[in-house]
């Protein structure tokens, strides 16, 4: 019934970060459990983004569910996605339209501070168009608007009753892994954006070739994924391959880790790590 066999991937991170989360709640606070759980928790967000691109499963009802098992792993309703991600970001590309444009926010940069910043300005552009869509989806689908509000109970509610069963595990294990993916998945947007050319047809995304990306589903494949947004992710490197040489090099990096510590650490050091803006308009309002 899934769409992919590659989905299995997706299947198992589902189910093995509640298994972690749960093993600490009973034994324990344990560092190489932790560890992995943060991991995982990035391997969700990336989930619960392609889940709102192209559902995992063939069936509805096996899709309903995985929409409210990813809004309770991840502490926020799935179709957040929709107004913000899918109908914002995906629709302009990082260009002067798009809400969560990183050059909105200080000017073209691309630094550590804008990068840890940045998930608190998206989320700050972002609600007001979250907030329109819901007014809109509740006078044209009440039925849809209910789910929608479904979701938020069912995550308050989950909330509320770990909290009461034991706060602090309940802020070790459960909040503070999902503000963890929360904090990386808008801050991937930085990642893949800051610096690139927003006004570009093909140069307004970075690209991550490294071994991370089996890991997390290939989303470092940033371009070919915008413009086939419904792709399977399993596909994207063969995508990725097709407009690799109609990208600026600057834009195709290799590893996420190499990348972020020679941007972030050597570049404001030494100037030839530090990056340099592709963007051909200097707008930023």
């Amino acid at each position: 019934m899934l769409h992919s066999p590659r989905d299995w991937q997706s299947v198992l991170y589902l189910l093995l970060l509640p298994a972690l989360a749960a093993w600490q709640w009973r034994y324990g606070f344990t560092w190489w459990v932790y560890l992995p759980m943060l991991f995982l928790t990035l391997g969700i967000s990336v989930v619960h983004h392609n889940h709102a691109h192209l559902k995992m499963w063939r069936s509805r009802p096996l899709n309903r569910v995985t929409d409210i098992w990813l809004s309770l792993l991840q502490g926020h309703p799935g179709f957040v996605f929709h107004a913000t991600h899918n109908a914002n970001h995906h629709r302009y590309r990082h260009g002067p339209r798009d809400a969560a444009r990183t050059y909105r926010f200080g000017g073209d940069t691309n630094h550590l501070v804008g990068y840890l910043l940045h998930p608190f300005q998206a989320t700050a552009a972002l609600y007001p168009l979250f907030f329109r869509w819901l007014a809109r989806l509740q006078r044209r689908s009440p039925g849809a608007f209910r789910y929608c509000l479904l979701q938020y109970l069912l995550v308050g509610g989950l909330w509320a009753g770990l909290a009461y069963l034991d706060w602090q595990k309940w802020l070790l294990f459960i909040w503070t892994p999902q503000l963890h993916g929360l904090h990386w998945l808008l801050a991937t947007n930085y990642l893949q954006h800051a610096h690139a050319d927003g006004g570009s047809r093909m140069d307004f995304a970075r690209n991550f070739e490294g071994w991370l990306n089996p890991l997390l589903f290939n989303i470092g494949l940033h371009t070919a994924h915008h413009l086939h947004a419904r792709a399977h992710w399993s596909s994207l490197p063969i995508l990725h391959a097709r407009y690799r040489g109609q990208i600026h090099p600057r834009l195709n990096c290799g590893g996420l880790v190499p990348y972020m510590f020679t941007t972030f650490v050597l570049g404001p050091l030494l100037p030839r790590w530090r990056s340099q803006s592709l963007m051909q308009t200097t707008e930023t309002s």
